[in-house]
């Protein structure tokens, strides 16, 4: 069922989806700006599905010529067959010298092409997104906890925008499984910065009301991103999933969802990557299997524990019945 959100063009229709059937009912959280972008609900970059969607991508490609896109497979992870066009003819190489071009009806591998956030917030002139944990123990009623750990995952190289250094993914692409191999992959910190740390770096550099802003925005992304999947994903009382979710903020503070990964990796890097999986893990299942869980009055399910915050864990959503 989490296909929804594991594969990266699912979560884009169903976002999609959530939005259109938002507008239609006339829900404020679907207002627009004078501009005509969502108010609430512009989490995810303008996005397309290849090759469905192809006459739709370059029709917007023509009307923002300078714009950039970075490409993905869509049942693809840790940064493979990623790339980022910059003109049109970039991606007709690539569709006809790819082993499953557009032309193949049969068995044709779906791509995500999203306007490239080039525009990303850099410390240290380095580009990093942030990998953030959500543990959901029931989709309907909707019950989500946020974990208080998380990292910023960093660029090994500095940022760049020029069009020379397209083809240099090591400056675009944050995922530990690609940097790793880069000469400036620092194995002590692992490329990996605290969260906590990266917050109060941005409280001292853009200010405490402006960074209070950006992470209640990434609570909003990470609720409206689950409230889109919530009808389509098959709910079980004995089941749970704990997310991964990749977010970049730009230079305007304002945050972006990459992608949602089902079962994130949880291989550790560095001795402080493994204290804070392993917490995650045991707060995981303290939320899990609660003391009372084996009770005669316990339904044995995911989803009976009734603390609001659990070791790092706070809850975020709770549409349960309340007492």
């Amino acid at each position: 069922s989490d296909v929804y959100k594991r594969q990266k063009d699912l979560l884009c229709k169903n976002i999609n989806r959530y939005r259109k059937d938002l507008e239609k009912e006339g829900n404020p959280l679907a207002e627009k700006d004078e501009a005509g972008n969502y108010k609430y609900l512009d989490i995810i970059p303008n996005t397309y599905i290849l090759p469905g969607h192809y006459e739709s991508f370059v029709e917007e490609f023509m009307r923002n010529p300078n714009t950039t896109w970075i490409a993905k497979p869509s049942c693809k992870s840790q940064g493979q067959g990623i790339f980022l066009v910059k003109k049109l003819n970039q991606l007709k190489k690539w569709a006809s010298s790819s082993k499953l071009p557009f032309q193949s009806i049969a068995n044709r591998e779906n791509y995500v092409i999203s306007r490239y956030i080039d525009n990303p917030l850099l410390v240290g002139g380095k580009k990093f997104d942030l990998r953030i944990y959500v543990l959901v123990t029931c989709y309907r009623p909707l019950k989500a906890y946020l974990y208080q750990q998380g990292f910023g995952r960093f660029c090994t190289e500095k940022y760049t925008s020029d069009l020379a250094k397209l083809d240099d993914m090591v400056i675009h692409i944050t995922n530990v499984a690609y940097q790793k191999h880069s000469e400036g992959y620092n194995d002590k910190h692992g490329g990996k910065w605290n969260i906590n740390n990266l917050r109060l770096y941005l409280e001292m550099t853009r200010g405490k009301e402006k960074t209070e802003k950006c992470f209640n925005e990434m609570v909003n992304t990470i609720t409206v991103s689950l409230r889109a999947v919530q009808s389509v994903i098959t709910n079980d009382k004995h089941c749970f999933e704990m997310y991964g979710y990749d977010i970049l903020i730009d230079s305007n503070l304002k945050p972006w969802l990459i992608e949602v990964n089902a079962s994130p990796s949880l291989t550790t890097t560095t001795e402080s990557d493994k204290n804070l999986k392993m917490l995650l893990l045991q707060d995981t299942f303290n939320i899990i299997v609660p003391p009372d869980w084996g009770t005669a009055e316990n339904k044995h399910g995911a989803n009976t524990c009734k603390e609001k915050s659990l070791g790092y864990y706070n809850l975020i959503i709770d549409e349960s019945p309340q007492d």
